[in-house]
Parts: structure tokens; C-alpha cells; sequence
């Protein structure tokens, strides 16, 4: 294997066309890491840029991986140092994951809602436009 084929001592993986979205499967593939103690706590990311080359996707698609990550509570940000797996899951801020599920279902339930009313006006609709001869 090349030099341009490794970073960082990682073997280069490419997203696969699976549905889930590219930034979500790196999410999975970091997670993993840490999990398994491959990227121990404490221990900065490879950069942007690296991860980007590594699975071959744009810097976006990598901000959006690390986004979640952040928010989960899985690594921190230091501006200007990087990006750094977090010490304890007890430094991880608790998520309010109770009030913000109802507020997401809430939501939900409306669009569902919504979904079905436009459904039966457009069979209304159909069934007057395209009436079929007696």
C-alpha cells in the first residue's frame, strides 16, 4: 500500500452507496473508534482535510460528521487546535432528549396530518377529473 493510499496510519475507506449518507457513515466509523479504543480519549482527529482524503469526500460532508459527533458529546473543539475526543462521557453535557423527542414527534404527527389531507383532496380531485364513463 502507497503513502497516498494511508493517512494517518488509517487504511483509506471510501463511503459506500448504501442510502445511509456519506457524513453519517463516517460518524459511525469514528464512533466506532473511540468505542473500540482506537482513538483513545484525548487523542485529536485527524484534520479535516485528512478525513476527507481518507474517505474521499468533501470537507462539508466531514464538518457535518464531526457536527455530530459535537453534539452527541463525543469529541470537542478546541479553536485552533483541533478536534479532540472527549476525556468522560460525565464531562458530555446531558441531552434534553425527552422534551426534544416530543417536540420532533409533535411535529411529525403534524406532517402526517397534513400528508393525509393533501392525499384526500388529491384523490378528490382525481376522482372529478378523471371520471370514468358510465
Amino acid at each position: 500500500m502507497s503513502a497516498h493510499d494511508r493517512t494517518r496510519g488509517q487504511t483509506k475507506q471510501m463511503v459506500e452507496k448504501t442510502g445511509q449518507p456519506a457524513y453519517l457513515q463516517i460518524v459511525d466509523e469514528l464512533r466506532g473508534q473511540i468505542r473500540t479504543g482506537s482513538l483513545t480519549p484525548g487523542t485529536a482527529l485527524p484534520s479535516i482535510a485528512q478525513l476527507g482524503e481518507r474517505f474521499d469526500v468533501s470537507a462539508s460532508v466531514v464538518k457535518a460528521a464531526i457536527s455530530v459527533l459535537r453534539t452527541e458529546g463525543v469529541v470537542i473543539g478546541q479553536q485552533g487546535k483541533g478536534v479532540f475526543v472527549r476525556e468522560s462521557p460525565a464531562d458530555a453535557p446531558e441531552p434534553e432528549t425527552s422534551s426534544i423527542n416530543a417536540e420532533v414527534l409533535d411535529q411529525l404527527a403534524q406532517v402526517r396530518h397534513s400528508l393525509k389531507e393533501l392525499g384526500d383532496r388529491l384523490a378528490a380531485l382525481e376522482a372529478a377529473v378523471f371520471e370514468e364513463p358510465k
